[in-house]
């Protein structure tokens, strides 16, 4: 049997003058064509050698993302707790001799790339004062900690959101590729000026990039640290980025490079498709927040519903403490229809298989979300429409805009109209080309 491969699809729309055109914005905004761009645009030599084995440094436009060789940092105190730093503090790096190499500086040219100068959106600020040190710290043995071999600084967003998480997780993804480099003989560190505790629901995901424990700056405490080859990655929260902050082509569907990242993690994980089933049921999960907001009051109702149906098989999850990371994967991974409310959660549909379908049973009328989401990774997204056939419970005020807001509270929703929604969904699971040839390739076998 001939294997199915995966393609971009759109519908044309009156914004591009073909559906070609659009097809090719898509690519070079939401594809490939992203990285393909960073790599044209070119690597700015910042700090060139003074010797044959001296330092380097060298950024993509705007301080995004860099590359160095024998890079020396001073690490602070983390310890003077008379210094409450936040997590993305760059007052450390305002002065000379902070951050450096055996190199010589552009200082002109470094300015040049300032333009954003913030956070979560570069690299500016840590290497504003990039010295230019008279001798090699590593022939002069001025290093408390070297670190051989390459590592990866990432400045990372809120770990207890999987939604914004998996904006480093991606990005770092990115950065790989840009390098060329995929070995998970890495270090990884985490870029932290502050001695806060950084929680991360979804630390399993660092096992398919790095062999390695993560490692944090506050590891070295007042050290001075020399890295031998250092990538400095896209941080998560870049103007016009990927994934956060980032336009989709609108009617557009199905990026191969979020399909490769999913696939990346999958694969690295060790996530096993094991479907579809031999029984011929569509395997329907259901996400069950269990959280303040954004509870589905008639959830018994609805899960009964579809278990009365005997072409699905159901399965409602809450995904906290009590499984891991893995086994959410694990579960998700064999979903061929994915279900839950408007939340971080439904992040996962990025690990769903091609055919599955994720069911967004209300935006909270923030639309284009995890609809755009989908879109990238390239599943089929349903969500409700008719909202006559809803009901509000629990409102609470917007705790800083001071009125209601859909968000803020739970919902029920007509049975009748969520079976029907379902069905849909099921439908095009069915139909979808990748179910039909799994389907009867597990039938041959």
């Amino acid at each position: 049997m001939k294997k199915v491969a995966p393609v971009n699809r759109c519908q044309a729309t009156p914004r591009f003058p073909s559906k070609e055109a659009q097809i090719k914005q898509f690519w070079d905004d939401n594809d490939f064509g992203y990285i393909k761009k960073i790599v044209d645009d070119g690597w700015y030599p910042l700090c060139t050698p003074k010797t044959q084995n001296g330092s380097l440094l060298s950024c993509v436009d705007n301080t995004r993302s860099c590359y160095a060789k024998n890079l020396f940092l001073r690490v602070p105190d983390f310890e003077d707790h008379s210094k409450l730093r936040g997590r993305f503090d760059t007052e450390h790096f305002g002065s000379p001799g902070q951050i450096g190499g055996h190199c010589n500086l552009d200082k002109e040219l470094l300015k040049k790339h300032s333009n954003h100068f913030s956070e979560l959106q570069s690299w500016y600020g840590e290497l504003r004062e990039f010295t230019a040190l008279k001798a090699d710290p590593f022939v002069t043995s001025s290093c408390d900690v070297v670190i051989e071999g390459r590592a990866y600084l990432m400045k990372m967003d809120a770990g207890i959101n999987m939604f914004h998480h998996f904006c480093d997780f991606v990005n770092l993804y990115i950065t790989q590729h840009l390098i060329n480099d995929f070995s998970s003989n890495i270090t990884i560190v985490m870029w932290d000026m502050s001695n806060m505790r950084y929680v991360d629901f979804f630390e399993d995901t660092w096992a398919a990039f790095s062999d390695r424990p993560l490692a944090r700056l506050n590891h070295w405490s007042r050290k001075k640290v020399c890295f031998r080859e250092v990538v400095f990655t896209l941080p998560p929260r870049m103007i016009r980025g990927f994934f956060y902050n980032m336009p989709v082509i609108p009617d557009t569907h199905g990026s191969r490079l979020m399909r490769s990242f999913s696939q990346h993690i999958l694969h690295r994980l060790g996530i096993k498709q094991k479907g579809p089933l031999k029984t011929g049921k569509v395997r329907v999960t259901i996400l069950d927040r269990k959280s303040v907001h954004r509870n589905i009051v008639n959830q018994e109702e609805l899960v009964e519903a579809l278990r009365e149906d005997p072409s699905y098989e159901v399965q409602l999850v809450v995904y906290n403490h009590t499984l891991t990371f893995v086994q959410q994967l694990e579960i998700t991974h064999n979903s061929d229809i994915f279900i839950g409310m408007h939340g971080a959660g439904l992040t996962h549909l990025l690990f769903l298989p091609d055919w599955a379908t994720i069911f967004e049973v209300c935006n909270c009328e923030d639309k284009h979300c995890y609809e755009d989401l989908a879109n990238l990774r390239g599943v089929h997204y349903v969500t409700w429409v008719n909202y006559s056939r809803l009901k509000k419970h629990n409102e609470v005020l917007h705790p800083s805009l001071k009125t209601y807001h859909p968000k803020f509270c739970d919902y029920s929703f007509e049975k009748a109209e969520f079976v029907r929604l379902v069905k849909k969904a099921h439908l095009y699971v069915r139909n979808h080309e990748k179910f039909k040839f799994e389907e009867a390739l597990h039938d041959e076998l």
